[in-house]
């Protein structure tokens, strides 16, 4: 997995400031994690090909989440887009979206299928033969989820250095990498363990998009790999986190320490934060593997 952070503040887009978006690639596949306005112009400056985005989370209709899908799906359009697009979003994103190209007389030339979400509990909403993803229910202002990534493993992996003398078949690959052990024409048998490798660990990521303190998610995220969880606010602003339904850097880095994840990835700061540094600072104490979420960073996950 690599994630791109492409936006990670709060409320509306600043200079170098961009609202929330991210993008993970699973094994040459993309998959886009909100789209608040001027996502394109990031992704442009991150050179994705934009054809290979093929499906896209949105985790609730504030428009810091949302408002560049619009114009996304126009550009989409006028660069000769053929393959299908998937939406994944709140239930009304349908309406949103297709009322805007109604009324613009600029309907998609490729296939835009939208996959609406009103579950108050957590579901599967996305399934290949690399990944699987379902919702994180959220508690913010209106209906949102965040989304948990996993992906599955991988076939065995063939030791080249064990079979380097072998005089292996192409059926001889697919049993190994199956599990099975082998026989040869000459009659030597091996063991699947004596030429192969263990398989990728799946690996989990969980975004958490806008919510309160919500002790919920604990169960439903342990031991990701990487979570980003929104940290809007200091400590010293909590009476405002607690009237908007966001969190602080501390409830963040709480959460993060009873789920007992290995990554946490603070970001959807608010703009009246000068000093980043302050969120780590309120964080590690409390969870020590914190990150701050940086415009155009990647990271591996």
């Amino acid at each position: 997995m690599k994630l791109t952070i492409l936006g990670c503040h709060s409320a509306t887009p600043r200079e170098n400031k961009h609202t929330t978006s991210q993008l993970l690639e699973v094994k040459g596949n993309l998959f886009l994690i909100d789209c608040g306005e001027g996502t394109q112009m990031q992704l442009r400056k991150s050179k994705i090909k934009f054809s290979r985005v093929q499906h896209i989370f949105i985790s609730h209709l504030h428009g810091d989440h949302f408002y560049g899908l619009i114009g996304l799906i126009s550009t989409f359009r006028l660069l000769g887009r053929t393959a299908p697009l998937t939406v994944y979003g709140p239930k009304g994103i349908k309406e949103i979206i297709t009322l805007q190209l109604k009324l613009a007389k600029s309907w998609t030339d490729y296939e835009l299928h939208f996959i609406e979400l009103e579950d108050d509990e957590a579901v599967s909403i996305y399934e290949d033969e690399n990944i699987s993803v379902s919702t994180l229910p959220l508690d913010h202002r209106v209906y949102t989820n965040g989304f948990l990534f996993t992906t599955k493993s991988s076939v065995r992996k063939i030791d080249s250095e064990a079979i380097n003398d072998l005089e292996l078949k192409p059926f001889h690959f697919a049993q190994l990498q199956e599990g099975k052990d082998i026989s040869l024409e000459d009659g030597k048998t091996f063991t699947n363990s004596q030429l192969t490798l263990p398989p990728d660990v799946p690996k989990r990521y969980a975004f958490c998009s806008d919510t309160a303190y919500n002790e919920a998610l604990v169960q439903r995220i342990k031991g990701v790999d990487v979570l980003y969880h929104e940290s809007t606010f200091l400590e010293q602003h909590k009476e405002l986190a607690i009237k908007t339904k966001h969190s602080t850097a501390k409830e963040a880095a709480t959460i993060a320490s009873k789920a007992g994840v290995k990554q946490l990835i603070l970001g959807h700061y608010s703009n009246r934060y000068s000093d980043k540094n302050e969120f780590i600072e309120e964080a590690s104490p409390i969870f020590e593997n914190v990150i701050l979420s940086e415009d155009l960073k990647s990271y591996s996950i």
